[in-house]
């Protein structure tokens, strides 16, 4: 098998923005992420879930494009949050559009750091620009 080490950071959003990850469905969300992942062989290094959209750091198997990843997971958790939650005002769902960023092993650090503390980020009006990006056209001059 050959070896790679390929780091992403993906984000991606509820359908239509919703803020409906609670708690509770935050914790479905993630533990589902986390065990399509690692059946992916692609272990997760950070995970969070705010009200409306998902961070994860995460290093793909060689064998598996990350558009890939990002489909299999995003259908296995959306999957379960609705098995799991069946009375849910509408059914849970994802946007079709994601964000990923590569960065290498130095930047772990950093990248994980970001996405745990994803709260005060927000609360603090201090994230990123480039690492919340979801969708191409929302920032088409933002280099």
């Amino acid at each position: 098998m050959p070896f790679a080490r390929c780091y992403f950071h993906v984000v991606w959003a509820t359908k239509r923005r919703a803020a409906i990850i609670t708690p509770a469905i935050s914790e479905c969300i993630i533990n589902s992420i986390k065990e399509k992942s690692a059946a992916l062989r692609s272990p997760i290094f950070a995970i969070y879930a705010m009200p409306d959209h998902l961070h994860v750091a995460v290093s793909l198997s060689t064998h598996l494009a990350i558009s890939e990843w990002v489909r299999q997971v995003k259908g296995f958790s959306t999957h379960e949050v609705n098995t799991m939650y069946p009375n849910l005002e509408t059914s849970f769902g994802w946007q079709k559009s994601y964000g990923a960023l590569t960065f290498g092993t130095t930047a772990r650090e950093f990248v994980c750091g970001y996405i745990n503390r994803q709260r005060e980020h927000h609360a603090d009006q201090k994230t990123y620009a480039w690492m919340e990006r979801i969708d191409e056209a929302a920032h088409e001059h933002d280099e």
